[in-house]
């Protein structure tokens, strides 16, 4: 029978965990996620440029925005954590944008098809997104750090509901259009 009990925590874990390393690791990942959001605002212009459908290219700006609001907030957790926000590049995000920009250049302009290829793009960022934000603040709950918990659990929703929406605006007529256009030789 496996040991399913739950581990008793200390109720002043975030004071004990200062130094831990741990809350090293942690702080470490909100580098890497505040580069991510970083670079996520700079290509998400791209891709309103670059999409047909009217409603994803009013779904890019409104994440945009959101995005801005993301950013506020990890410099809010920095803060919180008496640190000075620093970006360290995320690899992960990094290969995932460049991966978008790839279907920017080998789709057709003014296609579905492009469009179908944008909403795959950004639900891959929102995916990698709602598992860092998952794990950062159950991370947060661990060490103590409470109000880092609320912050970071308020992107997470967020991050939940764009991927939503980019799955509706695919499943309501971006993937059927897509479906009937034809090569053009």
């Amino acid at each position: 029978m496996a040991n399913t009990t739950k581990r008793k925590v200390s109720k002043s874990a975030g004071a004990a965990a200062n130094d831990s390393m741990l809350k090293n690791f942690f702080q470490d990942e909100i580098k890497d996620i505040y580069w991510a959001e970083k670079n996520i605002l700079k290509t998400l212009p791209k891709m309103k440029k670059a999409a047909t459908s009217p409603e994803l290219q009013n779904a890019f700006e409104e994440h945009y925005a959101q995005t801005q609001t993301h950013i506020e907030r990890l410099e809010k957790v920095f803060s919180l954590l008496e640190k000075k926000p620093q970006a360290k590049k995320c690899d992960a995000m990094a290969g995932i944008l460049e991966e978008g920009t790839g279907i920017i250049e080998e789709t057709e302009k003014g296609t579905a098809t492009r469009d179908v290829g944008l909403i795959l793009a950004a639900q891959k960022v929102e995916h990698y997104e709602i598992s860092t934000y998952g794990g950062l603040a159950q991370l947060a709950e661990t060490l103590g750090l409470n109000e880092i918990k609320e912050l970071l659990g308020s992107t997470l929703e967020e991050e939940k509901q764009t991927d939503e929406k980019l799955s509706v605006i695919a499943e309501s007529s971006v993937n059927y259009e897509a479906a009937e256009e034809s090569e053009t030789a």
